[in-house]
C-alpha cells in the first residue's frame, strides 16, 4: 500500500518523491527484486554486525525496543530497522543507536534509487536496501531487523546468516498478502501465518518463539526443521511469568527475576521475555542480567499504550487523560481490552481505521468500558466511516458520532475523564505530530 512518507528536509523529500514515482505503490512480496537491488549495491546484507531478526503479527516492534535497550544497557551499540514510522521517516533507521540524520538518509536513498533502474522495487524494498547499506558502512556491535510483512518473502529476509531469530505474538493481519502452500497443501488461518513468519529461519540460527496453539507450533516446527534452525520454544526450552509484580524467567542456563517493563500492559512482559530469550540463546554478545533488568525501564516504543504528554493537542482537554495506541487488529484489541477493562474506568474511544481493518477488532474487547465512540478519518488513506461503527455501537448501547479530526473528537469528549486514540499507526503519528511529541 502507498506509504505517504514525507519529510521536512528538501533533500530527503526529493528522494521520497523519486521513490513514489518509481515503486509500484502496492505491497509486493518476493525476494527477487530486493536481491537484485542489493547485488547492484555490493551486497551490504553480507557485511552486517550480528543480526537479531524479529517477525510477528503484534509486538515485534516492542521486542526490537527491548533488544535495543538491553544491548545498549550492556554498553554496546546497535543498528535498528523498524517500520512504519509515526512522524518522521528517520524513525525507521537507527545507526549505532541514533536516528539517521537527514543528510545521510538522503544520500543512502539516492544511491539506492540510482541503482534501482529497471527493477521497480517497492517502497519497503528500497528503504530496506537503504538501511542495510547504511548498516554495512558504520561499525556497531549488533543489528536489529524488524520484519515488515510476513517473513518468508519479506525484504528483510535477504539477510543470509542472522545470529538469532524471534517470532512474537501471532494473529490474523494482512492475510490477503500471505499466500502459503506447504508440500502442495494450502495452509489456512493462523497455521499459515505461523508458516510465513517462520520463513525467516536460517540454518544454525536459533529460532525463538512464543507459545502458540498446537497447529501453529507444528507449522513453525516443521519450517524450522527444514531450515536447519534450532527451535527454542516458550513452554519447552524457556519459560516466563508475572508473579508478585516481577517478571520471572528461566531456561536451561538458570533463572532470572526482573522488574516488569515500564511500558504499560501485561503483553509487554511477553515481549520483554522474548527479547530476553533471544539474547540468552546466542553467544556473540555478552548481555548481563543487570542490562536485562535495566532494559525493562529503558525500553521505549511510542504509540503503544502511550500517555500523551503536555502539548498543543493535550492542552485542548487539560483535565483529561489521553492514551494513544496504534493497535488495529484483534490481538491488539485484546491487549487494549485487558488493560482498560482491568482499570475499570469508562473511556471514550477516538478511532480511525484503514478500510482493510475490522472495526470489531477494537470495539468488541473494549465494549465493557466504552462510554462513547468518535469516528475520525485517517488523513491520506482510505478509511472506515461511521457507517462501519454505528451498528456495533448500537448493539451495545454505546453513543457513536463522527468528527472531522482527532482534535475535534477529544474536545467533544472533554468530560470523559479518559480518552483512547486508536485504530491506526498513521492516526497515532498524526496525533503525536499535533501534540508536538516527536519520537526521538
Amino acid at each position: 500500500m502507498p506509504d505517504h512518507a514525507v519529510s521536512d528536509d528538501p533533500a530527503v523529500q526529493r528522494q521520497l518523491d523519486r521513490l513514489a514515482s518509481l515503486s509500484p505503490g502496492r505491497d509486493t512480496l518476493g525476494l527477487e527484486r530486493i536481491a537484485a537491488l542489493l547485488d547492484r549495491l555490493g551486497n551490504p546484507e553480507r557485511n552486517l554486525p550480528p543480526v537479531f531478526h524479529v517477525a510477528g503479527t503484534n509486538g515485534k516492534g516492542s521486542v526490537c525496543a527491548f533488544l535495543r535497550a538491553a544491548i545498549e544497557a550492556a554498553g554496546l551499540t546497535c543498528h535498528v530497522y523498524t517500520s512504519p514510522h509515526l512522524v518522521r521517516f528517520n524513525e525507521r533507521i537507527r545507526l549505532a543507536g541514533r536516528l539517521i540524520e537527514d543528510a545521510t538518509l538522503a544520500q543512502l536513498l539516492g544511491e539506492v534509487l540510482d541503482a534501482a533502474d529497471g527493477l521497480r522495487p517497492s517502497f519497503f524494498e528500497a528503504t530496506t536496501a537503504a538501511a542495510l547499506l547504511g548498516f554495512a558502512r558504520l561499525p556497531a556491535d549488533a543489528c536489529i531487523l524488524e520484519v515488515g510483512l510476513g517473513g518468508r518473502l519479506d525484504a528483510t529476509n535477504v539477510v543470509p546468516d542472522p545470529l538469532v531469530c524471534g517470532i512474537a505474538a501471532l494473529g490474523i493481519d494482512h492475510e490477503a498478502f500471505l499466500l502459503a502452500e506447504e508440500d502442495g497443501v494450502a495452509l489456512q488461518g493462523l497455521e499459515r501465518i505461523g508458516f510465513e513468519k517462520a520463513g525467516i529461519a536460517k540454518r544454525g540460527a536459533p529460532l525463538v518463539t512464543q507459545n502458540y496453539a498446537r497447529p501453529v507450533r507444528d507449522a513453525i516446527a516443521a519450517t524450522a526443521i527444514k531450515a536447519g534452525a534450532p527451535l527454542i520454544a516458550r513452554g519447552e526450552l524457556w519459560h516466563a511469568a508475572i508473579y508478585r509484580g516481577e517478571l520471572h524467567y528461566r531456561d536451561e542456563a538458570g533463572r532470572l527475576t526482573l522488574p516488569l517493563p515500564r511500558l504499560p500492559g501485561a503483553h509487554q512482559a511477553d515481549n520483554a521475555a522474548l527479547a530476553i530469550a533471544m539474547l540468552r540463546h546466542q553467544d556473540r554478545l555478552a548481555v548481563a542480567e543487570a542490562a536485562l533488568a535495566a532494559a525493562s525501564g529503558w525500553a521505549d516504543w511510542p504509540a503503544r499504550l502511550q500517555r500523551l504528554e503536555p502539548g498543543p493537542l493535550a492542552a485542548r482537554v487539560p483535565e483529561t487523560t489521553i492514551w494513544l495506541d496504534g493497535g488495529h487488529n484483534a490481538a491488539a484489541g485484546a491487549a487494549l481490552g485487558d488493560f482498560f477493562v482491568a482499570r475499570g474506568e469508562p473511556i471514550h474511544l477516538v478511532i480511525g481505521m484503514l478500510a482493510n481493518k475490522d472495526p470489531k477488532a477494537l470495539v468488541e474487547p473494549l465494549a465493557p468500558v466504552l462510554g462513547g465512540i468518535s469516528v475520525v478519518p485517517v488523513p491520506g488513506h482510505e478509511h472506515r466511516t461511521i457507517g462501519d461503527f454505528a451498528p456495533l455501537a448500537a448493539e451495545r448501547d454505546i453513543a457513536c458520532e463522527t468528527r472531522e479530526s482527532v482534535g475535534a473528537a477529544i474536545e467533544a469528549a472533554a468530560g470523559a475523564g479518559t480518552i483512547l486514540i486508536a485504530g491506526s499507526l498513521y492516526l497515532a503519528g498524526q496525533a503525536l505530530r499535533d501534540n508536538e511529541q516527536i519520537p526521538e
